[in-house]
């Protein structure tokens, strides 16, 4: 849907996602669906432990440690670290996968053999796997941004997590996971089909694009604002139930495994807690308590005592007694 030109004759393949969908699957069958499955597989779990950790690192410093509140701008700063944080993942996931999802739409149009997600790496090389990444970075920072923020809220105000003690349930938590994921997803849409034409081989009779910039200054001045959206439907959904489970498994996991820096309540020690001591020590503890007393109050005790006739006696210090 994004990397079609509707400039180009012929090029107009879809008229939407639902036509899309139907056509990929008259072409190429189920397994077109699943086209550049293979790294996403491998990196969606790297990807999203950087995302969710660094987000919620930075709240966790940001909070108020009195109130446990955070403030609108630091929510914002927490999710788009992290969505700047994964693009090192995320761009040469996205690289790969897209040139093998084109594959099925070239080969029908040129005849081309389909090819291998190990042959792409090699033909790329280090440097070629990041083609793009300025638009991958913008369209990951502003959707953590927004999601996280969004993501947080939906709960406390919609759901009223803590209110009262309240705990959300399994499907309070998915909802508002899922809920998040779509305004990300269509906002930040603009910059996905930017990042897809930049990434893209491009075939011949096709606009090449320069950079992020020209990339943009291209697609709007040819194919007009709408084409800037293309696609829009098709992320939100899947990005909407992505992001609920993902989040739904990530926040059950974080019960049984807490980060390693998060603070552990102090538990108070008491006799009924703290384990069995060794009697001798105690012993030895009391009676050097008791001689420490002593020798402090000695002198005290004989200057306050009274002498024969009502007068006070002369004081006494340790040192004249030894």
């Amino acid at each position: 849907m994004q990397n079609q030109r509707s400039t180009v004759v012929g090029q107009l393949l879809y008229k939407n996602s639902i036509d899309c969908a139907r056509k990929i699957l008259r072409n190429e069958g189920l397994v077109g669906f699943y086209r550049g499955i293979g790294p996403q597989l491998i990196g969606v779990a790297p990807e999203k432990a950087i995302k969710l950790t660094v987000n919620d690192y930075v709240r966790k410093k940001a909070m108020d440690p009195e109130t446990g509140r955070i403030t609108l701008p630091w929510e914002l700063f927490a999710g788009g670290s992290a969505g700047g944080c994964q693009v090192v993942f995320t761009n040469p996931l996205e690289i790969v996968k897209i040139r093998l999802q084109m594959q099925g739409e070239a080969a029908k149009a040129e005849g081309i053999a389909p090819r291998g997600a190990v042959h792409i790496i090699k033909q790329l090389g280090l440097l070629g796997l990041y083609k793009g990444a300025s638009a991958c970075l913008l369209r990951d920072i502003p959707f953590s941004a927004i999601y996280f923020p969004a993501y947080s809220h939906l709960k406390t105000d919609l759901f009223k997590e803590g209110h009262n003690g309240k705990k959300l349930s399994f499907g309070e938590t998915l909802l508002s996971a899922a809920i998040a994921g779509m305004p990300a997803a269509y906002l930040t849409t603009p910059a996905d089909v930017i990042k897809t034409r930049l990434q893209v081989e491009a075939r011949t009779g096709q606009t090449h694009y320069k950079g992020l910039v020209d990339a943009a200054r291209k697609i709007y001045k040819e194919e007009g604002f709408r084409a800037l959206y293309k696609g829009g439907p098709a992320r939100v959904i899947r990005s909407s139930p992505q992001f609920g489970f993902t989040l739904v498994a990530y926040e059950y996991l974080h019960k049984f495994v807490p980060f390693p820096w998060g603070e552990q309540p102090k538990q108070l020690e008491t006799l009924l807690t703290s384990g069995p001591e060794d009697i001798t020590r105690v012993r030895a503890r009391n009676a050097l308590k008791i001689l420490l007393d002593v020798h402090g109050d000695f002198g005290k005790r004989v200057a306050v005592g009274a002498g024969p006739g009502g007068k006070a006696a002369p004081t006494i210090t340790p040192a004249e007694v030894a």
